[in-house]
């Protein structure tokens, strides 16, 4: 195997990871909890799945692989604070946005080719690109793998 396709092998594994780990947890955890505050003052963890899934439905079309499925969470769990936005989906419905979004990622970033991901991202130009080839398509990977991590880390203060 090249060194790329061992790069994108070993960030798809550590994404995986986290999405199978976050997913796990979060359906360990009630929807009662899920309502509370990661910390008083702080964001409910029922904001945080909304937030991740959100972020994750974006993904698609930063990686220039289609249109986001649930472009209604933006404005909830991206544009606006927890608790600002009073009517956000019920926690069962996030739960199947969560599993929609991830099935989705996991085929559509199975079918990509290894260069592909060594590509500009659609949210820069080609002159950003020229000037930083590193932010490519694998960042962008490599970057929401760590938010997640981060968040996942939020979410565990809830049990």
């Amino acid at each position: 195997m090249e060194q790329k396709a061992v790069l994108i092998k070993i960030a798809l594994n550590a994404w995986q990871t986290q999405v199978d780990r976050a997913t796990k947890f979060i359906n360990e955890l009630t929807d009662e909890q899920l309502t509370k505050e990661i910390a008083p003052g702080r964001n409910r963890g029922v904001y945080l799945v909304g937030h991740l899934a959100s972020v994750h439905d974006a993904m698609p079309e930063i990686l220039g692989l289609g249109k986001r499925a649930y472009p209604e969470l933006q404005p909830m769990f991206l544009e606006a604070p927890d608790k600002t936005i009073e009517k956000i989906p019920a926690t069962p419905e996030l739960r199947q946005i969560w599993t929609a979004v991830h099935e989705r990622l996991k085929k559509e970033f199975a079918a990509m080719q290894t260069d592909v991901w060594f590509a500009r991202h659609e949210s820069m130009t080609d002159e950003d690109f020229e000037k930083d080839p590193a932010r490519n398509k694998l960042s962008v990977l490599l970057g929401r793998t760590s938010h997640l991590a981060y968040h996942l880390g939020q979410l565990r203060l809830l049990k």
